[in-house]
C-alpha cells in the first residue's frame, strides 16, 4: 500500500463510522420530530432516494461490478472505494429526505423500558456479528485474505439467523418507544431492501464457500427473523 493509498483507507474507514454516526442521530432527531402528515408524495420521494443508496450497496459489491472496477482502481483499494461511496450516499439520504410526518404511537411506563431493552439488543446484536467477521475489513481498511477470501461465520450470532447484522437492524428501527410515520417509513423501506438483498448476497456467498455454505444454510434454516424468515 502506497504512502497515498494508506490515509485514503483508514480516512475512509473514519468517515464510515461517521456516516453511521449521523445516521443515527438523524433517526433519532431528525425522524423522531412530530409533523404534520404531508402526504404520499415524500414517501414516494424517500423510497426512490433510499433506493439509490440500496442499488449501490447491492451492485457494486457483486463480483462482475467488481471486476469492471478493477479496471480503474487496484484491487487492494476496491473495499475502500466501494466503503467511500456507500458512506456519502447514507449521509445523502439523512440530508435529502422529505419529511412525511404523522404521530403513530408514543409508549409510557414500563414499556419504555422494554422498546429500549429491544433496540439494544438489537445493537448489540450488530456489533458481536461485526466482532466475528472483522470491523476493519467491513470498514475497508483491512484487505480481505485473497488466499482463504475469508472465513465463513457459522458461530456466535450467526447460529440464530444467517444474516444477524440485519436482524439487529430491524430490532433498531422498528424496536422505537416513539413511532412517528418518518421512523415508520425508513424502518421499513430499509427493511424491504434487506429483505429483497439476501437472495443476491446468499448466492454470492455460495460461489465463495460452495459446499460449506449450503451446509450452513441447512443447518441454520432462518434467514433474518427467528420462525418467519
Amino acid at each position: 500500500m502506497t504512502r497515498l493509498e494508506r490515509p485514503f483507507v483508514w480516512i475512509g474507514g473514519a468517515w464510515f463510522v461517521a456516516s453511521l454516526a449521523v445516521t443515527a442521530w438523524w433517526y433519532a432527531a431528525f425522524l423522531g420530530r412530530v409533523q404534520p402528515f404531508a402526504g404520499w408524495r415524500p414517501l414516494t420521494y424517500d423510497a426512490i432516494l433510499f433506493s439509490v443508496f440500496a442499488l449501490h450497496h447491492s451492485a457494486l459489491a457483486r463480483a462482475a461490478a467488481q471486476t469492471a472496477l478493477s479496471r480503474v482502481v487496484p484491487d487492494r483499494m476496491l473495499r475502500s472505494v466501494y466503503v467511500w461511496t456507500a458512506s456519502l450516499l447514507l449521509i445523502l439520504v439523512c440530508l435529502l429526505w422529505r419529511p412525511i410526518g404523522g404521530d403513530l404511537f408514543q409508549v409510557a411506563g414500563p414499556r419504555v423500558f422494554v422498546h429500549g431493552v429491544i433496540q439494544l439488543s438489537g445493537l448489540s446484536l450488530i456489533a458481536l456479528s461485526v466482532r466475528a467477521i472483522d470491523a476493519l475489513e467491513l470498514a475497508g481498511i483491512r484487505r480481505p485474505d485473497p488466499t482463504t477470501r475469508g472465513a465463513l461465520q457459522t458461530t456466535g450470532p450467526y447460529r440464530l439467523v444467517r444474516h444477524p447484522i440485519y436482524l439487529g437492524w430491524m430490532l433498531i428501527v422498528f424496536g422505537a418507544a416513539h413511532m412517528t410515520g418518518d421512523r415508520l417509513a425508513f424502518a421499513v423501506i430499509s427493511s424491504l431492501y434487506l429483505v429483497i438483498a439476501i437472495p443476491w448476497e446468499e448466492r454470492a456467498l455460495e460461489r465463495t464457500f460452495g459446499d460449506a455454505y449450503r451446509r450452513y444454510k441447512g443447518e441454520v434454516g432462518w434467514r433474518a427473523i427467528p420462525y418467519v424468515f
